[in-house]
């Protein structure tokens, strides 16, 4: 370090050589041991540095620039053809990398299932499910299809249903719960029902009570985050295990007790009506059982 660079941070310091990363990913570098002042490592991005110091840093690639490759993994595949796929999500996978999920997602697992996918948006995903939510869903694998099926569900005419077990007692009889979503003002975590937000319709259909609890069938017409999770709890029936909304664990269920069901669309080059359903998972299916009688479809 020369003189002019006397008494300042290490840190402040990195950033000066390495203008290209962020000063958090510097920091990071540091927690990692990946920096060493006069040969020896140094963890303390507030060290202040002498005139005379010598410093090293072992440069790495942010996570970020991580996440868009790909990742060979087993997918549940229920159907495939050279348009779309369709997959059965399992409970805990991310679709989209995005900050503390930079690999290991369902984009990851589509660029290594077939080549394609690095050309197309998104990798070909045109709509999510949340990391606990289970089920189906549909992938473009080309440019046309993944252009086809976002016009479908932009215009509400692609199917998709849920089962969920909420908090609470319903009474019977279909209703829809219309009522804008936004981000919570309060926390980034979550969404909420704001007058500010975007529009958001939800069918639900309560299909039996028990220990307090409902069985309740699902169909979005829009696609908010965290849509039927947010709908629900605002009317005081969050899902049970959603402890981000208030719900809590029963009968097992450790995540939201949500599964999408069902799923139909018109194939995107075909034109043909497509339908496909999925059998909840083990953990989802003993919720259920506890409140419905009925199977979970």
């Amino acid at each position: 370090m020369g003189v002019d660079e006397h008494g300042a941070r290490l840190d402040k310091i990195l950033v000066a050589m390495a203008p290209e990363f962020s000063r958090s990913h510097l920091q990071t570098l540091v927690a990692l041991g990946l920096v060493s002042v006069d040969s020896r490592p140094e963890f303390a991005n507030s060290r202040r540095l002498r005139a005379g110091d010598r410093v090293e840093v072992e440069l790495r690639p942010t996570a970020e620039t991580l996440a868009f490759r790909p990742q060979p993994m087993e997918l549940a595949v229920v159907h495939e053809d050279d348009d779309i796929m369709v997959v059965d999500k399992p409970a805990g996978l991310v679709v989209h990398p995005a900050a503390g999920n930079w690999s290991g997602t369902l984009l990851n697992a589509l660029l290594a299932h077939h080549s394609q996918a690095a050309v197309l948006p998104r990798a070909g995903i045109v709509h999510r499910l949340d990391k606990d939510t289970s089920g189906l869903m549909v992938v473009g694998k080309t440019l046309e299809a993944v252009t086809s099926l976002t016009r479908a569900i932009a215009a509400r005419e692609v199917r998709r249903a849920y089962v969920a077990v909420a908090h609470g007692t319903m009474q019977e009889g279909q209703r829809r719960i219309d009522a804008p979503i936004g981000r919570d003002p309060s926390s980034r975590l979550r969404m909420a029902v704001l007058s500010s937000g975007r529009p958001a319709q939800t069918d639900v259909e309560p299909l039996a009570s028990r220990a307090q609890c409902t069985a309740l069938r699902c169909r979005l017409h829009t696609g908010r985050t965290h849509q039927i999770r947010v709908h629900l709890a605002s009317l005081g029936h969050p899902l049970v295990g959603d402890a981000l909304y208030g719900g809590r664990e029963l009968f097992g269920m450790r995540r939201q007790a949500l599964h999408a069901v069902e799923l139909a669309l018109d194939h995107p080059r075909l034109g043909r009506r497509l339908a496909f359903t999925s059998a909840p998972p083990s953990d989802f299916q003993q919720a259920w059982s506890a409140v419905c009688s009925e199977p979970a479809h």
